[in-house]
């Protein structure tokens, strides 16, 4: 059974160094354990979709709350689903430094990431817009 998980979560190193070494670990690991997703890196805030079998995407879920990276990780969505959206990334990254700040603002009050501030359902959805709007970096 497929499931997708959307969580967020605040960096506790905002280093370039530190998103890259969380990226890395996700494209090196995920292939092996069916999971794919998007990870979206703005003002200090991950928000991360994540999707694959019930239990590969649980036990990463449990990882991540457990990674001294992460702090504040908050769940905001979970479903399961017939079939994946970001199916063609073990781990893409949006690069929000470079984003038309009008897409943030057309899912939120401020052009700022704040999925704290938000529906799960309407992050999940930026999401899918920086998908089909080829925001999205890092297929690998």
């Amino acid at each position: 059974m497929l499931v997708r998980l959307l969580y967020a979560s605040r960096a506790v190193d905002t280093s370039p160094a530190a998103i890259d070494a969380i990226l890395a670990e996700s494209r090196q690991h995920n292939p092996g354990c069916g999971i794919t997703g998007i990870l979206c890196y703005g003002a200090g805030i991950f928000l991360q979709a994540i999707e694959g079998g019930r239990s590969a995407v649980n036990d990463l879920y449990g990882q991540i709350l457990r990674d001294a990276r992460h702090q504040d990780a908050e769940l905001l969505h979970y479903e399961e689903i017939s079939e994946r959206r970001f199916g063609g990334w073990t781990m893409g990254q949006v690069n929000l430094s470079r984003l038309n700040t009008s897409v943030l603002l057309k899912y939120s009050e401020k052009p700022t990431l704040d999925p704290y501030a938000v529906s799960g359902k309407v992050s999940l959805a930026l999401l899918e817009e920086l998908m089909a709007t080829a925001a999205i970096i890092g297929r690998a």
